[in-house]
Order: C-alpha cells, then sequence, then structure tokens
C-alpha cells in the first residue's frame, strides 16, 4: 500500500470514527482498556449474537493512531463469527509485532503494517485489539 492512500485511511478513521459513542444496552459486553504510559484509554461494547459480532461501540480519550485503529477494527470486525473475529486479530497482532501473518484477512488494519518502525505506538494501535480479545475470551 503507498504511503498517501495509508494516511488517507488513518486520517479517515482518526477524523471520522465509525461507531463512536457508547449506547445503554445490557445485551453488549463491555471492557475497558487504558495504555498507562499515555493518554489512550478506549471504552468497547461489543454485541455478539449466535456467535456473531453484531456490533462495537467505543468512546474514550485517544490518539490518532489508537483511534484510527480502533475504528478500522470496529469496520473489520463487525459480522465476522467469534471465530473469524479471533484469527482476525491474532494476524493483526502477529503483523505488528513482526511475525508471520495473512493480509488477506485484514482488510483495512493493513495500513498499520509498517507501525513497528515506531515500537513506542505498536500500543497504540494494539490496545483495542486486546480489548476485544478479552471480550472473545469471555464468549468461549
Amino acid at each position: 500500500m503507498n504511503d498517501g492512500l495509508r494516511r488517507s485511511i488513518i486520517l479517515e478513521h482518526y477524523q471520522n470514527p465509525i461507531h463512536k459513542g457508547l449506547i445503554e444496552d445490557e445485551s453488549y459486553i463491555k471492557q475497558n482498556m487504558n495504555n498507562e504510559s499515555c493518554i489512550d484509554e478506549v471504552n468497547l461494547m461489543v454485541k455478539i449474537k449466535d456467535n456473531k459480532i453484531q456490533d462495537i461501540r467505543f468512546d474514550g480519550e485517544a490518539c490518532a493512531i489508537c483511534t484510527s485503529s480502533t475504528s478500522i477494527m470496529i469496520e473489520t470486525l463487525i459480522g465476522k463469527t467469534v471465530e473469524e473475529a479471533k484469527e482476525i486479530c491474532t494476524n493483526f497482532e502477529n503483523m505488528i509485532d513482526e511475525k508471520e501473518y495473512n493480509e488477506e484477512i485484514l482488510e483495512n488494519a493493513i495500513v498499520y503494517d509498517d507501525i513497528y518502525k515506531q515500537p513506542n505506538r505498536k500500543k497504540c494501535a494494539l490496545l483495542s485489539w486486546w480489548g476485544i480479545e478479552k471480550i472473545l475470551e469471555m464468549k468461549k
């Protein structure tokens, strides 16, 4: 992916994140995630029905990388089964950690394929993904 397109996707998801704003609905599983080394704090809400992710919402205060990564994660995971979402999360984390991964399933999340060049930003990109993994583990 060229750098211009990468920046454009990240900026769009930072300036206009999808599904930002929490709602009152007890059918959602909630998870709070924070990065003790910066300002990033994200509250996630996930609705899973019949083993499929129906909806994901978020709110919080976070940097551009964390906010855009959360928005892209939501866009990528809604409609996926719990198993598909776990596989995508594992592949995203492998990509960030410079391990082998399947780029075909990452969709727009591939924009972070070079974040390893900025080690201090890896946690920003991963924070919400770790939160979703915690929620998905509850659905075993």
